[in-house]
């Protein structure tokens, strides 16, 4: 599986690096973004840079919450550690990279920027040879590979998981998975990219509620319950337990949740058009940090207004034993 998994990423990295050569080509150098002067100055390009830096965030969101789906599985902290301390930035930094020098080729190309790489792949079509057609082949089957890997790591793994975890007797992480897919068709996605303003008003949007899940999240487990976790009690279905009481539901964390995503409901009815105060642009324009600091604000607050059960007055996180899994276990979870 190593060997597959290596050979993909391989095959991908190929495939953007061949992408961002050929456009390279085609347009005799990098484009106008390089020597293009600013098109704009100030607070304006300040303001811009921020937006662009959200958009960036709100794009790994889904995985900043999801990640103990898979960081569970590590047999030392390091090891989830390092790969995305690393990975991250450099990840995102090529692909935007490839992205914006392949935009700006295409204004060269086709005299019209095209953000969209997919459609790009479509204009190169026209009066393609037999082995340029099957050049764009390639690559759009990478771009689909790729597509393919992201959806079943940051959406259908982690659906898969909840709602597992939600309805143990009846669903596996392998039929959550279908039912995400299913619920991912029928909301139309392709909508959502049919033009690049559109694809950032939809990323933005779902910062705003991702980010306030976020925000609860770190408040419950770094200031409320100081890293104190009950084992036990967390696999215990029981009404009197400190996690399960009240049929497993935390109003603490709900009306934080609800919080953190007021403070940006206001600028996200500007963002589409509604004529709403211009502060309100501003918090919505830093939106996963404003959302996940009114939730995690608010949570604090409630729940030392409110005590919850399962706190620790000082730092008291579980120390790291490490499990070396038998056969079973491991064959276990790559069945699942």
């Amino acid at each position: 599986m190593a060997v597959i998994w290596y050979g993909v990423q391989t095959y991908l990295g190929a495939c953007a690096i061949a992408f961002f050569g050929w456009a390279i080509a085609r347009a005799h150098g990098l484009g106008p973004i390089i020597t293009q002067p600013n098109t704009v100055q100030g607070s304006v390009l300040a303001w811009a840079f921020v937006k662009s830096i959200m958009n960036c965030i709100a794009n790994f969101a889904a995985l900043v919450i999801n990640n103990p789906d898979f960081t569970r599985y590590a047999r030392d902290p390091k090891d989830s550690l390092w790969p995305q301390l690393v990975t991250i930035p450099v990840g995102f930094a090529v692909t935007s990279f490839i992205g914006i020098i392949v935009s700006s080729s295409s204004s060269v190309i086709f005299g019209q920027a095209v953000w969209n790489p997919l459609t790009l792949l479509g204009m190169f079509l026209e009066g393609a040879s037999s082995a340029e057609r099957f050049g764009i082949f390639v690559i759009a089957a990478g771009f689909a590979l790729a597509q393919l890997g992201t959806n079943i790591a940051a959406n259908s793994v982690s659906a898969g998981t909840n709602l597992t975890a939600l309805l143990p007797r009846f669903c596996t992480i392998r039929r959550g998975g279908y039912l995400c897919a299913a619920i991912g068709l029928a909301m139309c996605p392709w909508t959502l990219v049919a033009s690049s303003s559109q694809f950032t008003l939809y990323l933005s949007a779902y910062s705003v509620f991702l980010s306030a899940i976020a925000g609860v999240m770190a408040s419950d487990y770094y200031l409320v319950r100081k890293g104190y976790l009950d084992i036990q009690a967390l696999y215990s279905a029981r009404k009197d337990g400190p996690y399960y009481g009240n049929f497993g539901i935390s109003w603490h964390g709900y009306a934080a949740y609800l919080c953190g995503i007021l403070i940006n409901i206001v600028g996200f009815a500007g963002a589409v058009g509604v004529d709403v105060p211009v502060g309100a642009k501003y918090v919505y324009d830093i939106n996963y940090f404003s959302g996940f600091i009114a939730s995690g604000a608010v949570y604090w607050i409630l729940a030392s207004l409110f005590p919850i059960p399962a706190t620790s007055d000082r730092w008291n996180e579980i120390p790291y034993e490490p499990h070396h899994m038998s056969d079973a276990e491991e064959k276990k979870v790559e069945d699942v």
